[in-house]
């Protein structure tokens, strides 16, 4: 695999500062059933990184004493930690929101059949990966049969209340691009999603969330290897939005990885480029606690241009 943060290293991407922390987002290992084209984790079935208990009470000791009012669950396939369903339902006993970033066709895998339930037991938001929502699109980025697989999880979690009005359960979609090119306006791609796999399949959610994708890992390695590096560059460049500065997901959230070291995002945690505080080379989540991040300055580097291209883009999808 190509090494992309020596291309990302020179950059003016203006500086930026913490605000309030708002959210932590836990990254509990890179283990997952599927090896997706655009995963900027390089996430799959033979990764063995995954959050041990240890640093899972240190997650929990940090909600209990910073006040942190959204848990946001990644991976890989967050589901597939052995103390996933104990973190969601401390979390939650604590009055955290909890999201998962979930796959879908995690839902369908054995061992899993129960998932979707626990998820609604304990009224955990759903931010569900649909890249497209034509079959041969989704299959051609994800792998054959994950599309079939994907509807199938959607109609359980429907079945269930999620995505249904008056429910209290959330399910939103994420959308991304299937090469170097901006997502398409978020609105009107919504209406598209939800017209078509209503009609199709009878599916419902709540909101899509369209993402940039990021000039990193396996999806940056692609773009070397093919000659687009450059190109996908300059469009994030050219398509910068000094409007979107203020928004953009790492002035109020932090992201810890497997290991619970923390980084400003999770981009910069696949670059291995930790926050910076107190002159420390990278610093773990149990010396933060107590400690206002406040006005700290955040780590920026070229990649940086993908959150503020166009629309921008954040794990809450697009900024404007």
């Amino acid at each position: 695999m190509h090494a992309t943060l020596p291309l990302l290293e020179v950059t003016d991407f203006p500086a930026l500062r913490r605000a309030r922390l708002q959210t932590l987002q836990v990254n509990l290992g890179y283990l997952c059933n599927q090896a997706c084209l655009h995963c900027h984790v390089n996430a799959g079935p033979t990764r063995t990184e995954v959050m041990q208990r240890e640093t899972i009470n240190c997650v929990l000791d940090y909600l209990r004493t910073g006040g942190i009012g959204t848990l946001d669950l990644t991976g890989g396939a967050p589901e597939m930690n052995p103390h996933f369903r104990d973190l969601v339902q401390s979390a939650r006993a604590l009055g955290v929101r909890v999201i998962d970033r979930c796959n879908l066709t995690i839902l369908e895998q054995p061992g899993y059949a129960d998932m979707a339930e626990f998820l609604a037991a304990h009224q955990v938001e759903i931010t569900a990966s649909l890249p497209c929502y034509l079959e041969d699109n989704v299959d051609a980025q994800r792998g054959k049969g994950v599309f079939d697989d994907s509807i199938s999880a959607l109609r359980k979690l429907n079945a269930l209340g999620y995505g249904q009005a008056g429910s209290g359960l959330i399910l939103h979609l994420a959308y991304n691009p299937q090469g170097p090119t901006l997502p398409p306006p978020q609105q009107a791609l919504e209406q598209d999603y939800k017209k078509y796999l209503g009609e199709h399949y009878g599916v419902v959610f709540n909101q899509l969330y369209t993402l940039v994708n990021m000039p990193i890992q396996r999806f940056g390695s692609t773009l070397v290897s093919r000659g687009q590096f450059t190109g996908y560059m300059q469009l994030l460049h050219d398509a910068y939005q000094d409007s979107n500065l203020d928004s953009v997901m790492c002035r109020s959230l932090i992201s810890v990885d497997w290991q619970g070291y923390v980084y400003d995002c999770d981009f910069n945690q696949m670059l291995n480029l930790p926050l910076r505080i107190n002159g420390k080379p990278r610093v773990h989540l149990s010396q933060l606690m107590n400690v206002n991040l406040e006005h700290h300055p955040i780590v920026v580097k070229d990649h940086c241009y993908g959150c503020t291209a166009g629309q921008g883009s954040s794990c809450g999808g697009a900024l404007n």
